[in-house]
Order: structure tokens, then sequence, then C-alpha cells
């Protein structure tokens, strides 16, 4: 595959406990705003991006005691979740990663938050990382 599907770094994605308290310190620490608020109801989340040039820092909290998130700071404390990288196309760039033997969490691509399309790549296959394919 010689075309570039990854066409910036959407997002880095921090999993808190505490969002409001996130927001704060990035707030009094960098000068950061919230871009953009938003509940996910069906990855049971809400989110805080914090736009930084281009991209943004989403820091995300559970809502459901079920939601991966909620497993994951259950897991591994708070830290760094997926990192988001924009695509033109999310069915091309989910195809690639089939078509390269991937593993894949979400099988065909997905509403998001703030209108985009995501899916979503195993991180066992992509190196310990979990990705967020995005399209705008």
């Amino acid at each position: 595959m010689s075309d570039l599907l990854l066409t910036e770094i959407d997002h880095v994605a921090i999993a808190v406990n505490d969002l409001e308290a996130a927001i704060a310190w990035y707030g009094e620490v960098f000068g950061a705003t919230v871009d953009h608020r938003e509940r996910v109801e069906s990855d049971g989340v809400e989110e805080a991006l914090l736009k930084v040039a281009d991209s943004y820092v989403q820091l995300l909290t559970p809502i459901r005691d079920d939601s991966p998130v909620a497993k994951y700071l259950a897991n591994k404390g708070e830290g760094l979740h997926h990192v988001g990288y924009r695509v033109d196309d999310c069915a091309v760039a989910l195809q690639a990663v089939k078509d390269g033997g991937g593993r894949v969490i979400d099988e065909a691509p997905r509403p998001g938050s703030r209108g985009t399309t995501v899916a979503f790549v195993h991180p066992k296959t992509s190196f310990g990382t979990l990705i967020e394919l995005v399209q705008e």
C-alpha cells in the first residue's frame, strides 16, 4: 500500500476519573479551554475536547460502569487511552487494517462525537496502542 491513509492526528485521548478536575488542571497549567463537550451514550463516556493547533486532547470519563473507559480505569488507572488519526475515508482505512490481517473492534464505521465517523483498531494489532480512525 503506497497511499498514505492517515492524514493528521485528530486527538490523543486520556482517561480520567474526574473530568472537571482534569479540565481545570489543563486550563490552569496550559491555558487550555474546552472546544467541544459531549456525552457519547453509545460508548458510555463524557468527553471534553481541548483544542491544540489542529488537533485535540480528548479527556474521557465513564458515565456507566460497563463502558470500555470504566474498565480501562479499573484495570490500568488514569492515562493515555487511545490515539485518534484522521482519515479521508474511514471505511477504506478500516478495510486496509483488515486486509493487512489486523484485528478491529468495529467491523464497520459508526457515528462518533462531533458528527464524525469512527472505527477502532484493536491494540494487539497496533503494537499495544488502541487506534481510532476518524473521518470528519
